[in-house]
C-alpha cells in the first residue's frame, strides 16, 4: 500500500485576504446606491455553505429593503442605530430557528428521521444550539457579504422581543443580529481600533 498525496487546497490571495479579512471593516454610512434581489441572493448562496453541528442550518434571514419595512425594524433598534439602517440600502435581520430540527430529514439524510425525534421533546436543548451554530453561521454570513462586494454594519443593540413580534409573530425564528449591507457612504469607517497581542491570544500544546 502506498501513501496517497494530500488533497492540495486552494490558498486565497493577497487581494481576497485584504477584501475577507485584514482591510475589512465595519461601515456606519451607506451610499444611495441600490441593493438588487440578485446580489442579495448571491451573498446567501456563499453563506449557505458554512458548517453547523449536524448540518442543522439553524440560521434564517429576513431581507429589509423597503422604507416600510425599515421603519418598522428602527422602532426595535437603540437609538444610536437607527439612522445607519434607515440609510442602509439593505438591511438582514439574522435569526435562528427554533425548529431547525424539522429539517434534519433534509440535511442530514442518513439519520434525519432519528434526530428529528430525537430533538422533539428538548426545547431547551434545541435553543442552545441553534444559537450557538446561527452564530458561528453569522460569521460566515458577514464574510459572504464583504465576498459579494459590499460592506457589512453588523449590530447587536435592538430589542429582540420587539424585532421578534414584529416580523416573527407566530413563528419558531428569533432574530439574533441586525447587519446593515450596502457600499460604503461618505467617512463610513471609525478609526481601526487594536488587535488583542498574539501573545495574549494564542496558546501552544
Amino acid at each position: 500500500m502506498t501513501d496517497r498525496e494530500p488533497q492540495a487546497l486552494d490558498v486565497l490571495d493577497d487581494v481576497g485576504r485584504k477584501v475577507l479579512f485584514t482591510e475589512a471593516r465595519t461601515a456606519n454610512t451607506f451610499a444611495e446606491v441600490a441593493v438588487a434581489d440578485d446580489e442579495l441572493d448571491m451573498i446567501w448562496e456563499l453563506a449557505r455553505w458554512s458548517p453547523s453541528a449536524a448540518n442543522g442550518q439553524p440560521l434564517r434571514v429576513l431581507f429589509v429593503r423597503t422604507r416600510e419595512g425599515k421603519e418598522r425594524l428602527v422602532r426595535h433598534l437603540d437609538e444610536g442605530n437607527r439612522g445607519k439602517t434607515l440609510s442602509a440600502p439593505a438591511v438582514a435581520v439574522l435569526a435562528y430557528d427554533l425548529d431547525f430540527h424539522e429539517q434534519m430529514p433534509t440535511v442530514f439524510p442518513a439519520r434525519g428521521d432519528m434526530l428529528r425525534a430525537a430533538f422533539a421533546d428538548q426545547t431547551d436543548a434545541r435553543e442552545s444550539i441553534a444559537a450557538y451554530n446561527s452564530a458561528l453561521q453569522t460569521g460566515v454570513f458577514l464574510l459572504a457579504v464583504r465576498a459579494a462586494g459590499f460592506a457589512a454594519g453588523p449590530m447587536a443593540g435592538f430589542d429582540k422581543a420587539g424585532v421578534d413580534e414584529e416580523f416573527f409573530a407566530g413563528t419558531s425564528w428569533r432574530s439574533h443580529l441586525v447587519v446593515n449591507i450596502g457600499h460604503p457612504g461618505a467617512d463610513p469607517w471609525f478609526p481601526r481600533l487594536p488587535r488583542v497581542p498574539v501573545e495574549h491570544a494564542l496558546a501552544w500544546a
